[in-house]
């Protein structure tokens, strides 16, 4: 099975056609291609074993299937921020070539902010695959962050942001529409809090963060922000780390109810649950590469398949249902593989 991101000219394409995302995947849909999981750990001896699980992931999917973000903002013990972001900062430096590696900072406002840039994307910037910024609650944060960057030489470091208060949620499209946000991930306790009491507990449960009617209108804004500018929406923490159904049922309904194509992980024990419930079936994978090798095959012309008429508008999702197979390391027929070799 290939790597991700190295695309080829389809077997069934002429000499002439143009690849499947040349060709469908344009304003109404996002350009940006991330794993559907991200792992977050931020005491040493778990962000080694982290980082060793994926090397040992990526070898057995033949693909990186989540990325891996060491945690300063909650990771750092108080007082010792610098010395954590030098670990954090050597730690990234040390993973494995190909290994998808980021860093959680603190937010823009703390005093350890800029010790923090000029530490790990300073030293580290190459090999970072991103940067997450948290409690971001305008797009002002995220040009301070920016600037910042352009200090240590990392200025095209792509940014993902963390969206944490009601009033981060009131401007979650101004914040997505930012050049150089690539990604908008909901903090769920963060956001419970914000609301001095007046949101429950349960509202942070697996079941109950799905009901309540402000954390679910939060999500939904978060979403609906992020496929507006073609960003990712990423899926908030399930704390029930030690059960897998309920991080399966909560990926699973994050992904179908409401919009979401990436989650965090807290526990190494929550990655495969969320790669299963972000990933097509088997019968949406034949479906989709059916219909796909019959429109290669017309040229991207209007087809009819099972009597239902097919055309671009359709070949465009069942092209990013291939797409999200792939990131998933879910096996694809030959003609779709192909399209993920390198020419």
């Amino acid at each position: 099975m290939s790597k991700p991101g190295l695309l080829a000219r389809p077997a069934l394409a002429g000499a002439g056609a143009a690849h499947p995302r040349e060709v469908l995947l344009g304003a109404q849909a996002s350009a940006i291609s991330l794993p559907v999981c991200d792992h977050y750990s931020g005491v040493e001896v778990r962000m080694r074993k982290s980082l060793q699980l994926q090397a040992e992931m990526t070898e057995e999917f033949g693909a990186c299937v989540f990325d891996v973000t060491l945690d300063c903002e909650d990771g750092a013990p108080v007082g010792a921020e610098a010395e954590h972001a030098e670990l954090v900062a050597e730690l990234v430096l040390g993973a494995a070539r190909g290994a998808r590696v980021a860093a959680r900072v603190h937010p823009v406002d703390h005093p350890a902010f800029d010790a923090d840039i000029d530490t790990i994307a300073g030293k580290a910037g190459r090999r970072l695959s991103h940067l997450m910024i948290p409690k971001v609650e305008s797009p002002a944060d995220v040009d301070r962050a920016v600037a910042a960057l352009a200090q240590v030489g990392a200025a095209q470091l792509p940014l993902q942001v963390l969206i944490e208060s009601p009033a981060a949620v009131h401007r979650a499209f101004d914040i997505a529409a930012h050049p150089r946000v690539q990604s908008l991930s909901f903090g769920l306790m963060d956001f419970v809090s914000a609301h001095g009491g007046a949101v429950g507990a349960d509202a942070m449960s697996s079941a109950g963060q799905f009901t309540h009617p402000l954390v679910v209108r939060a999500k939904l804004e978060i979403a609906s922000a992020c496929h507006a500018h073609g960003k990712v929406p990423s899926h908030c923490v399930v704390t029930e780390f030690a059960d897998p159904a309920a991080m399966r049922a909560a990926a699973s309904r994050a992904a179908r109810e409401f919009g979401y194509t990436r989650m965090w992980s807290i526990h190494p024990g929550q990655i495969r649950p969320i790669l299963e419930a972000l990933a097509p079936d088997a019968a949406q994978i034949d479906a989709a590469a059916r219909i796909l090798e019959a429109a290669m095959a017309a040229d991207w012309a209007p087809i009819s398949v099972g009597g239902h008429l097919h055309d671009r508008a359709s070949y465009r999702y069942y092209w990013q249902v291939i797409e999200r197979a792939h990131q998933t390391g879910r096996p694809l027929p030959d003609t779709m593989q192909a399209c993920f070799l390198q020419p």
